[in-house]
């Protein structure tokens, strides 16, 4: 396990920066996630921690070691690739111990044994990727990362090519081998509800430049900006523009329905079992409400009984 530390760390290419000045340590065994939209720079910036991308200025030290121009492969890192990145003509077994057999390790065969059990993979070591399903050959990509016991594991969107079902199969899993294995790790996702689930803290970027850190609770319940507000959380916080000189918002769970000053128009219900989501027009605004039990029709009155102020020209939370 390792600590990790970005001091000051920023990325160009020419004239395009792509990462603005990431300061962020990562203690021993923490879990990660970095988030955000296309083109915020998270798979970037995860790069740059693999030594795939060169860092423009600034540090990046592993467990104290300055390792901006060390090689990916004395990184002592390990990464696994949204595409899983498995040899078509190797089996299971033989894809998961490749990089040790080319470091010469002794004790391969139990090595790759350990971590397939960890994984539910034992079954499967004769099989070759394409007698794999998705959900399986991910965990192939993850046991070939396991097996290495790099000091820090860095996962590119693992589970964006999987069915809603396996991602929360493998989710699960990731938790659990994170939580016995406790390797500091980075993971990069554009799933907030992924980041939500998996991180001790959590890294919010735009535009390459690092919004706020926190844990999910903070996130959720503390955002510093709007951005970081309407980021996380689904639905996402409503905004509404013309009820005060700042903007208010509020998530969906706090728009209470029949009590309070505003009446607005139930539009649409979308009734997901345990829970409704009730879309709302309140004057010119669009607004969401999460509620349980009865759902309204017609017209109801709101309250917003837990809001947010944020400054209309910097977004900052006021």
């Amino acid at each position: 396990m390792a600590t990790l530390a970005f001091e000051a760390v920023e990325k160009r290419y020419g004239p395009v920066q792509v990462l603005h000045r990431v300061d962020l340590e990562v203690a021993d065994g923490e879990f990660i996630v970095l988030v955000g939209p296309s083109g915020c720079g998270k798979s970037t910036l995860l790069r740059c921690i693999a030594g795939l991308e060169d860092i423009s200025t600034g540090e990046l030290r592993i467990d104290g070691r300055r390792v901006n121009e060390a090689a990916p492969k004395d990184r002592d890192v390990a990464m696994v690739f949204q595409s899983y990145a498995l040899y078509p003509h190797m089996t299971v077994r033989e894809n998961m111990g490749f990089a040790l057999k080319l470091r010469g390790a002794p004790d391969i065969d139990r090595q790759v044994d350990e971590a397939a059990s960890m994984l539910g993979l034992g079954q499967l070591l004769g099989r070759y990727p394409r007698e794999l399903s998705g959900g399986q050959r991910q965990r192939v990509a993850m046991g070939r990362a396991i097996v290495r016991r790099p000091k820090v594991f860095l996962f590119d969107e693992p589970l964006s090519n999987l069915d809603a079902a396996l991602r929360t199969q493998v989710r699960v899993e990731l938790k659990k081998l994170h939580a016995q294995l406790r390797t500091t790790t980075v993971y990069v996702t554009h799933d907030q509800t992924e980041a939500l689930t998996l991180a001790d803290r959590i890294v919010v970027l735009n535009h390459g430049v690092v919004q706020q850190v926190g844990t999910p609770d903070e996130l959720y319940h503390e955002p510093k900006n709007r951005f970081v507000a309407g980021f996380i959380g689904s639905p996402a916080m409503n905004f509404l523009e013309k009820l005060a000189e700042q903007v208010v918002g509020v998530r969906p769970e706090a728009v209470q329905l029949g009590a309070g000053p505003h009446v607005a128009t139930v539009e649409v219900v979308e009734r997901l079992g345990f829970e409704s989501h009730v879309h709302l027009r309140l004057g010119d605004e669009p607004l969401v409400a999460r509620v349980e039990g009865p759902v309204p029709s017609g017209e109801v009155r709101v309250d917003f009984a837990r809001s947010y102020r944020f400054d209309r020209a910097t977004g900052a939370r006021v």
